[in-house]
């Protein structure tokens, strides 16, 4: 934990995640409960699966797994009811928030409160620096920016990457991009 808490420090840019990852399946889950972990928070579309997909039999393994271990899952997105409430139920989360309304915190600390931790022992895992990882780190929720699974196909989220790829390149020039696991 103490690895996680000095990272968090160093970071001062509101756009820059705690760890970037290639993809949330290849992770050491029970590493990171041991590092005192406690709860999850993930984005669906581009992080969990492509963008409109129902949940994949390896996304329902995963929620299983990170349950065996003791993680509390919860789904943060930006998406509409319908789509949210019956994705989190497929994979058996914990907690879902649909129209989250991020980058803004409160989808964040409705995350943590309904789970009684502290911040520090949360992670949020997301594809979108100017919504995930920049609404996770208003809440102070430690982040996590996820490679995108595929290509995008709307035209504002293709012009969200365009303009991401400064933050990229200026954080790369410190931490290792996508193989800076948590």
């Amino acid at each position: 934990m103490k690895k996680a808490v000095k990272r968090r420090e160093e970071r001062k840019n509101a756009f820059f995640p705690t760890y970037s990852v290639r993809s949330v399946y290849t992770l050491d889950f029970e590493r990171l409960y041991e590092e005192g972990y406690r709860a999850l928070f993930f984005d669906i579309d581009n992080t969990l699966v492509y963008h409109d997909e129902p949940a994949l039999p390896e996304t329902v393994e995963l929620f299983a797994r990170l349950k065996k271990i003791g993680f509390k899952t919860a789904i943060l997105s930006n998406n509409g009811k319908e789509r949210v409430k019956r994705f989190a139920e497929a994979i058996g989360a914990d907690y879902y928030q649909e129209k989250a309304g991020k980058p803004g915190v409160k989808a964040y600390l409705n995350a943590v409160r309904e789970f009684s931790l502290q911040k520090e022992r949360c992670l949020f895992f997301g594809d979108q620096i100017f919504t995930d990882i920049l609404g996770g780190n208003k809440a102070g929720v430690p982040t996590v920016l996820v490679y995108p699974m595929g290509k995008e196909k709307y035209f504002h989220i293709v012009l969200k990457r365009m303009l991401e790829k400064p933050f990229l390149y200026f954080y790369s020039r410190k931490h290792a991009l996508w193989r800076n696991e948590p």
